[in-house]
């Protein structure tokens, strides 16, 4: 049996009477939806409840499903100890799904959890939920911070388990819009707060769930929203199906984004499997990419994928530029993936014979060395997104004044410790910003006193 409903439900403790203690009247449009949404869960009587929250256990690279038999939670943390949970886990459809992550190799399963207690981005939609139907089990699952078309395909994985075992289920995807919305809330405002919300909630109305995968990482970062990943695992666990959706309300009054929708499939639809499209699109925008290339990037490109195919360093080809081989410079190979950073290692100043051999050594760095992600390997290769930017030799500087963050990359020194950050990176929009950065890539604390240099680079692409 499929999965017969999906809701959209923010999660903040404020709209539990205990906790918002008359406060919660503010937004009272919000809660008369989570009752609605309450009411829809009772009548579809599902055997089981799937939520996926942003505050339960999340890694970088992995996702976390609570497993054993339950689990206990109160709202104690907020002032109100005497609301508390007690459910039962469905362990079977739980172990099935870490099962088939093990087989097919996907980042899911049970690893690292140290607090089995139940987060308040699964206790706001259980105290509506259980108001009205208390008869079925659960599932948690957090997030993670791999790209968003894994998120999706964490989706489908849900959904196959789902039929696999022929359970009734409805999922519910936990999550807060924008946190940017009002300059009285609790963390400002930025422009691309209702930008989000604008945005999300009219791809919710359409149910046009392939756009969710548009949305690009720094202008979620911007707008500082916490649910778009559990959205979009909802959307991969709606995949192929056609939805009956209503949006029930959206309330920006705290500063925060509370948008509540159902999604209810009523049929299948080929036009609908959206990763698919997606991957089509992307891997042929790809390909266009690859071919315009200039020799820079097919060079680091060329290093990187002989490397993880053969194990060892290629030679510096006979096609390599003229100017590669007779100049030295540093060089840096950054690798995305998806839109997400999926490696960087560069030189600062000249360490091999020449410019050719830098860029065939840091791109092998940058596919295998960079300490914070895996090394790449083969079935991602037709995924990446490389570029490389050769520097100029760093100019010592006496202030930030003679900095520019689109022109000039910084190297931030405190005794043996260095940070560096190269120029015009997206996201990146002051000359503050950039120093910070590169300080805390060098383990640099505020209260030490730094030297600044600064770079120029010719950005290969």
């Amino acid at each position: 049996m499929p999965i017969v409903g999906a809701f959209m439900v923010p999660h903040p403790p404020l709209i539990i009477p205990d906790v918002g203690k008359g406060s919660e009247r503010q937004v009272a449009k919000t809660i008369e939806s989570y009752e609605k949404v309450a009411e829809r869960i009772a009548e579809l009587k599902p055997e089981t409840i799937i939520i996926s929250s942003p505050h339960s256990v999340m890694y970088a690279d992995y996702f976390h499903i609570s497993a054993g038999r339950g689990a206990r939670g109160s709202f104690s943390d907020f002032g109100a100890g005497n609301v508390t949970f007690n459910v039962d886990y469905d362990s079977d459809l739980v172990e099935h799904i870490n099962n088939m992550a093990s087989k097919e190799h996907f980042p899911a399963g049970f690893m690292g959890e140290k607090n089995p207690s139940l987060d308040h981005g699964t206790m706001v939609p259980l105290y509506y939920i259980m108001k009205k139907y208390t008869d079925f089990k659960l599932i948690r699952t957090g997030l993670s911070g791999l790209d968003l078309f894994v998120h999706y395909e964490y989706g489908m994985l849900l959904k196959k388990a789902v039929n696999d075992l022929d359970r009734r289920v409805v999922f519910v995807a936990s999550g807060d819009l924008s946190h940017k919305l009002q300059d009285y809330g609790p963390y400002g405002y930025a422009p691309e707060g209702p930008q989000y919300d604008e945005r999300i909630m009219d791809v919710a109305k359409r149910a046009a769930f392939g756009e969710m995968l548009d949305f690009d990482e720094n202008f979620c970062d911007k707008a500082a929203e916490c649910g778009h990943r559990s959205f979009v695992i909802m959307a991969g666990a709606l995949d192929g199906e056609d939805v009956a959706t209503t949006v029930y309300s959206h309330e920006d009054i705290t500063g925060v984004g509370y948008g509540i929708c159902s999604f209810i499939p009523y049929g299948k639809s080929e036009s609908r499997h959206f990763l698919d499209v997606k991957f089509r699109e992307k891997e042929g925008a790809l390909m266009e990419q690859r071919e315009n290339s200039d020799d820079y990037v097919k060079l680091a490109r060329a290093s990187l994928e002989y490397f993880v195919k053969n194990g060892k360093a290629m030679e510096v080809p006979e096609w390599a530029p003229l100017e590669t081989l007779t100049n030295q410079a540093g060089a840096f190979v950054s690798v995305h993936k998806m839109g997400q950073l999926r490696g960087c290692i560069g030189t600062i100043l000249p360490t091999k014979d020449n410019l050719a051999e830098e860029i065939i050594g840091n791109a092998i760095s940058a596919a295998s060395r960079d300490h914070r992600f895996n090394p790449i390997t083969e079935d991602e290769l037709k995924w990446l997104d490389i570029n490389v930017d050769v520097l100029t030799e760093p100019e010592r500087i006496a202030s930030i004044d003679e900095l520019d963050v689109k022109k000039y990359g910084v190297i931030v020194e405190s005794g043996y410790k260095r940070g560096l950050l190269l120029p015009d990176l997206e996201g990146v929009d002051t000359v503050e910003d950039q120093v910070d950065i590169a300080r805390r890539k060098g383990g640099i604390l505020p209260s030490e006193s730094i030297q600044l240099y600064r770079f120029e680079v010719v950005r290969h692409t």
